[in-house]
């Protein structure tokens, strides 16, 4: 029995030690192999640069140009309303009457006195002038010529004060009619007819001025260095491009003529601002849209060949050639395309050695056989 034993554990052992030389031995031929197999040939390129109108993309606002609360500046019952929530209106058109009796019954009397002053001025003046002429001859006496100068001038003050109550009541009368300060588009209105309003009610409504419009954005303080850095002096009125949500392009360009004078420290970015026009009003306050925004002058910047760049599910990436020559998987970020080339925005800069041809033999870290193309090897 224990020699039956034996003899299995020998087998066992036997058969262990057969299958580990085997796996040594297809070790050592792979090794010998791989020593003897040849690295792969690809061709490398430097990173060149080219001057490009460069172009920050960042999210954007619509926002109006003005946007004005129509408040009551009298108190009054709300009469009539002339036009429908949703109207393009016009400056100075009439919005809301305030019951208007009171102030035109104000108006009345206030003129009345005017009148009744006028007459009563023009009654002392004549008056003075017949005490004047008696006075130079002594037929009355001096006391008597300086009461009716200063009845006189009592008259003209009380009618400068009347003409002005009168003005006043025909302001407030004007302001039983409620205009529109600006052109622009009506918002709901948020008190009805029939209440009492009194200057400190609130908005009747809201009005939005819609041609031009603003698109204000956030860039990121490193875009917006670059972009200065670009353009230096010539940092106005920059070409601007917006986008809806579904990717359509607004058809008519903006002017980015406005950024803040500060970062926002929570965000760290600059606060900028472009004008569009809006003819068909096809923009509405508040509406979100994508941003395009462009240099007035061009930047050095990295470009790579489209062919050079390869994408999973990770990103755009290439293959760059390390200090021992050996290839290194480099993610990138684009900013968009310039011709038969990626613009670089991150992950490799001019100078470079990157992979061009040849790619589907690389693998990271492993020695590839380098063929600098004829452009730089005539360099």
């Amino acid at each position: 029995m224990k020699k039956i034993i034996i003899i299995i554990i020998s087998v066992i052992v036997a058969a262990i030690a057969f299958r580990y030389g085997i796996s040594v031995y297809n070790n050592i031929k792979t090794s010998k192999a791989m020593k003897n197999k040849k690295a792969p040939v690809v061709s490398v390129d430097v990173v060149k640069d080219a001057d490009i109108i460069r172009s920050f993309e960042a999210p954007g606002r619509v926002t109006s140009k003005y946007r004005v609360d129509v408040l009551a500046r009298i108190s009054g019952y709300l009469q009539k309303s002339y036009f429908k929530e949703g109207d393009f209106v016009k400056a100075g058109q009439t919005l809301f009457l305030i019951e208007p009796a009171e102030f035109s019954n104000a108006a009345d009397v206030a003129k009345a006195d005017v009148e009744n002053l006028k007459a009563q001025l023009t009654y002392a003046e004549k008056q003075l002038a017949r005490a004047s002429e008696l006075v130079k001859k002594d037929y009355i006496a001096k006391s008597q010529y300086d009461n009716l100068l200063a009845q006189r001038d009592s008259l003209k003050a009380q009618l400068a004060s009347a003409r002005a109550r009168y003005n006043d009541s025909n302001r407030s009368l004007g302001y039983t009619h409620v205009k529109s300060p600006v052109d622009g588009r009506v918002g709901i209105i948020s008190v009805t007819l029939g209440n009492y309003v009194t200057p400190t009610s609130g908005a009747l409504t809201t009005i939005n001025s819609m041609d031009p419009i603003y698109v204000t954005f956030p860039l990121d303080s490193a875009d917006f260095t670059v972009l200065s850095n670009a353009d230096q002096s010539n940092n106005k009125n920059r070409k601007t491009e917006i986008y809806f949500s579904n990717g359509q392009k607004y058809p008519y360009d903006g002017i980015q003529d406005f950024h803040d004078n500060k970062i926002d420290q929570s965000t760290g970015t600059v606060t900028m601002r472009a004008t569009f026009k809006n003819p068909d009003n096809q923009l509405l306050h508040g509406e979100f849209v994508t941003v395009k925004l462009y240099s007035n002058n061009p930047v050095k910047t990295p470009i790579v060949p489209l062919t050079a760049v390869q994408e999973n599910q990770a990103g755009k990436y290439v293959y760059k050639i390390d200090e021992n020559d050996l290839p290194q998987l480099v993610y990138i970020k684009v900013n968009g395309q310039y011709g038969e080339n990626w613009i670089i925005k991150e992950g490799v800069k001019t100078g470079d050695r990157i992979v061009v041809d040849g790619l589907q033999k690389v693998v990271p870290n492993q020695p590839v056989t380098i063929k600098m193309i004829e452009s730089e090897k005539n360099k």
